[in-house]
């Protein structure tokens, strides 16, 4: 406990809890993940820049195009908006801004969560590493994990309207922004909020026929459930992908008999109880918390998280630790590191490479700590008493 102790003073020195410094880094970051990829072309940014210009000629987004890049595209209509300012750039120079708008879209949503200025800051801190891994396949996984920040931000400031807007975001380009209606309990405006998500969802719909035509585009969501269902059965033993709960229990069975339902059944049944304790709706630690877990719950369910999908975990960490109005354990901590290096360390060259390669990757232990974590967190939604020092978490 002394070192943790000094570890904090040492952090709590002006320079390391200055916002500046982090937006500075965060600045940094998609700089020097650009300049690693840009050499070699970044494929994920490829596909991404295909996904408008192939809207524009109103050919499949979903085919595979090995003239320009290699895999295919399982990002939704809407994004050919989205990544159209940076795919009629210079690759270099669309690819650096496009990491750059990630990374300060998520700087931003954490920088507005209605908590004092010292949880920000740390959660800046504890996610840098786990952003960085993120930026370098260029994924919009960071984009996700803000979107879903930021409904429930606009949930808690009752502006119901923009927070059916990010979950009609999230969810048109890449599904998992539909994870944002978990927080339709503590919408203190049900009736707008659902009307709001439908005037969305609608305008969503229809904006990418801009670009194209209105046959072109139902067609392209079709081709999108497709290609989705298709993914999902690749991802069960697949090396990058399904780094999950799903992911490791198939893994280390070595079983592919059974459906993923007898796990996300029950894993649905264990996010949403928490739900039944309505009188700590109104306490913030405990909205907070919730939405931590739904953080963690988007990748430990997916078949088709990566590496680079544990930027939207690792959010949902940093909220359950610093949101608890109680002193946390020494168990509390060991998991925070033990999350730190192994699940946000492992894919680096900084972790040894033949625990990462005979363990790590084969059995996706990735998933290991947040696993770990989101069950104890359950358990705290379920049980604790989110009254006892609310008031703590108030802005500065």
């Amino acid at each position: 406990m002394k070192l943790i102790t000094q570890l904090r003073q040492f952090f709590q020195r002006p320079f390391f809890s200055n916002p500046r410094t982090l937006l500075a880094l965060w600045l940094l970051l998609p700089l020097a993940a650009a300049v690693t990829k840009i050499v070699k072309h970044n494929n994920n940014f490829l596909i991404f820049r295909g996904v408008f210009w192939h809207t524009l000629q109103q050919t499949s987004l979903y085919a595979e195009y090995p003239a320009e890049y290699f895999d295919t595209n399982f990002y939704g209509p809407f994004f050919s908006l989205v990544i159209a300012p940076f795919a009629v750039l210079p690759e270099w120079l669309g690819l650096w801004l496009w990491l750059t708008a990630l990374s300060l879209f998520l700087f931003t949503a954490i920088r507005q969560l209605p908590v004092r200025q010292g949880i920000q800051i740390a959660t800046l801190w504890f996610c840098a590493h786990e952003l960085l891994t993120s930026l370098f396949m260029a994924q919009f996984n960071v984009a996700t994990v803000a979107a879903i920040v930021l409904t429930y931000i606009c949930l808690y400031r009752e502006r119901d309207f923009w927070a059916a807007f990010w979950i009609m975001f999230g969810t048109f380009v890449k599904i998992y922004g539909i994870v944002g209606l978990a927080f339709f309990f503590f919408s203190k405006h049900k009736g707008r909020f659902i009307a709001s998500l439908a005037f969305w969802a609608l305008v969503m719909f229809v904006a990418p026929m801009l670009i194209s035509s209105p046959e072109y585009v139902i067609g392209q969501y079709v081709e999108w459930f497709q290609s989705l269902t298709a993914k999902n059965a690749q991802n069960i033993f697949s090396g990058g992908q399904n780094i999950s709960l799903l992911g490791m229990a198939r893994k280390i069975s070595g079983c592919a008999s059974y459906s993923d339902l007898w796990l996300i059944l029950p894993g649905m049944a264990l996010l949403g109880l928490p739900l039944l304790r309505w009188k700590q709706f109104h306490h913030l630690p405990f909205q907070l918390t919730f939405v931590a877990s739904v953080l963690m719950f988007t990748v430990l369910f997916s078949t088709g998280s990566e590496s680079s999908t544990y930027i939207i975990a690792f959010v949902g960490v940093a909220l359950w630790y610093w949101m608890a109005p109680w002193s946390r354990s020494r168990w509390d901590i060991a998991l925070m590191i033990f999350a730190f290096i192994l699940t946000s360390m492992s894919p680096s060259d900084l972790f040894p490479a033949y625990i990462r390669k005979t363990w790590v990757q084969p059995y996706a232990l990735k998933a290991l700590p947040i696993v770990l974590i989101w069950l104890q967190l359950t358990w705290e939604l379920c049980r604790r008493d989110y009254e006892e020092v609310a008031h703590s978490s108030s802005n500065d």
